[in-house]
């Protein structure tokens, strides 16, 4: 038989494999808690679709309890620990690095095992250039991402236009960068419902943190034309308190909704007149795909080479600069108009993404051919 989608996916327990039957029968990955973000809710998904797949899953999380915790996959082994040392007692076929934010665990651990070390495959989920970063921070992140094929065996990004830019930024062959959509969400029946607002309101979903720039959509509160719509942000952190104070001095407070973290944001998002996010730096941002497959606007700054990519109809949102604050208001309240046409349902990619990943790292194994492993 021919290499193909169903050689792939041969049983591991062929006695003498040939080069198709060869596959990663054991992928291990980390995080750091399941306190909730949209890479560890990615990366759980994933490991679902592996685990269904008939490949063994270790997660390596440093914390394992928080919200997410209820969406961990049944089969999935969690262990704890430094990276390295989880590594060389699991002895995975690949280790999986789930965004930007874990590839300098990765690459410790490959500095620690050495030849030991199995093949990296490294997921980009957030931006490369990042406005944050003084002259020097900035400096030292392109040294930084320019290091990453020293390390990293492949590397995936979730968009064309992010895998051109990886590309660029980190020096990798273009042959060594897959483009692997996130897999998608689904209404989670067990999920408990969310505290939201009785009539209209705009929702934001992500992390309470400087990065999502919350606070652009606070002070457009008070402009909309309708006085009556509320803004509702679905997720917890370190700025929840300095956007009350904000809403407060603005005397909107009481049209601002913190109802903390969500089990599952697809019914609020399906209720919402308009879901925006106003980011500073973004990779490729699911909530504004989640939005788009129930139907309901997106307002976005542009944050990302990605963003255009998602909104490519003036039917399905607007795209707005980051700091314009009266093209925010103008965007929201177009979408908020009486009688505004929202757009159709847009089914998001990655209804096959486990698969894809499994044959990216079947693959990998092939061509890297036996290492010695070493075992507990």
């Amino acid at each position: 038989m021919a290499c193909g989608k169903m050689a792939l996916h041969r049983s591991s327990s062929v006695s003498t494999p040939d080069a198709c039957s060869v596959q990663a029968a054991h992928v291990l990955s980390y995080a750091d808690s399941l306190r909730g973000g949209g890479v560890e809710r990615a990366l759980l998904r994933l490991a679902a679709g592996w685990v269904e797949r008939g490949r063994r899953v270790t997660l390596v999380i440093g914390d394992p309890t928080g919200p997410l915790a209820a969406e961990l996959p049944a089969g999935v082994t969690v262990a704890c620990g430094a990276l390295a040392v989880a590594v060389r007692a699991a002895v995975p076929d690949v280790v999986f690095c789930p965004g930007n934010y874990y590839t300098s665990r990765a690459a410790w651990m490959r500095w620690q095992l050495g030849a030991e070390a199995p093949p990296i495959v490294a997921k980009m989920s957030n931006a490369f250039v990042r406005p944050d970063f003084g002259a020097v921070g900035r400096w030292g992140n392109r040294r930084w991402l320019a290091s990453y094929g020293r390390f990293v065996d492949a590397l995936v990004a979730m968009t064309p236009a992010l895998a051109e830019e990886a590309a660029a930024v980190t020096g990798i062959p273009p042959a060594r960068i897959s483009v692997i959509p996130n897999p998608p969400a689904h209404v989670l029946p067990f999920a408990a419902p969310t505290s939201l607002p009785a009539g209209r309101y705009v929702l934001g979903v992500g992390r309470l943190v400087p990065q999502k720039r919350w606070d652009r959509l606070v002070a457009a509160l008070p402009r909309l034309a309708d006085p009556s719509v509320a803004l509702a942000i679905l997720g917890e952190g370190p700025e929840r308190a300095r956007l009350q104070a904000q809403a407060a001095s603005l005397g909107v407070a009481d049209r601002l909704y913190l109802p903390g973290h969500a089990a599952d944001p697809m019914p609020a998002l399906e209720r919402a007149g308009v879901a925006a996010l106003t980011s500073d730096y973004e990779g490729v941002p699911g909530v504004l795909r989640e939005a788009l497959a129930m139907g309901t606007p997106v307002v976005a700054t542009r944050s990302s080479r990605a963003i255009p990519e998602i909104i490519c109809d003036p039917a399905l949102g607007t795209i707005v600069a980051r700091d314009d604050a009266d093209a925010l208001v103008a965007a929201l309240d177009r979408w908020l108009a009486p009688g505004a046409r929202r757009p159709a349902p847009v089914a998001a990619p990655g209804e096959d993404a486990a698969s894809r990943y499994l044959a990216l790292f079947d693959t990998l194994l092939r061509e890297r051919g036996p290492r010695q492993r070493t075992g507990p």
